[in-house]
């Protein structure tokens, strides 16, 4: 199978997300500045995922990039990658709505990790689709970011029932990591095009 039905169905699913999440965001019953303080916590939860739905897209594109044909396993990867960040809109609004109190905040941790572990799943299948000269497994390397994230997204998880507020700090530490594109893969893909 061709990559491009896969690019363009992860695309359309990950907007889909983005406009779930902004959904959530109820409009005031007022005209007043002060009427927005209420949503503060909700607008927050909203930026942060708009920042890792747009960190998956991004990193998604790259990869399949380095991509060669589609295999059965991709796409049922793909599909397992796409279901835990289509359960971000919900972790997002009951964490908002509930202003980062331990339990939605630990759900949030849980969907990150679950969507991290899909993300790995379906990078390890496309390297192993590649076979021993795989593009995508040099640009990778070890892989520290994704490991790095990993290991924040369960530090995360078991504080936030302390401290739901450091949770937050550590999943945007998570982002941090991940918000300046990695020019691994685009790297690899142009010294491989010049050989």
């Amino acid at each position: 199978m061709n990559k491009g039905r896969l690019e363009a169905f992860s695309d359309g699913v990950i907007a889909i997300i983005i406009t779930i999440m902004v959904l959530e965001m109820k409009v005031p019953h007022g005209d007043h500045v002060g009427d927005l303080v209420p949503l503060i916590p909700t607008f927050l939860s909203y930026v942060l995922s708009f920042v890792y739905v747009g960190i998956y897209w991004n990193n998604h594109h790259h990869m399949l990039q380095a991509c060669g044909p589609v295999t059965g396993g991709i796409l049922w990867a793909n599909l397992y990658l796409l279901f835990w960040l289509s359960l971000f809109p919900f972790a997002t609004g009951w964490m908002g709505e509930n202003h980062f109190t331990a339990l939605p905040t630990v759900l949030y941790g849980v969907v990150l990790l679950m969507a991290a572990i899909a993300y790995l799943v379906l990078q390890q299948l496309i390297i192993r689709a590649q076979g021993p000269d795989s593009i995508l497994k040099k640009a990778v390397g070890q892989d520290w970011k994704g490991k790095v994230s990993m290991a924040l997204y369960v530090v995360a998880i078991f504080v936030a029932w302390l401290s739901p507020w450091l949770a937050q700090a550590i999943f945007a530490t998570a982002a941090l990591i991940w918000l300046i594109p990695d020019p691994r893969i685009h790297r690899v893909l142009q010294d491989t095009a010049s050989d």
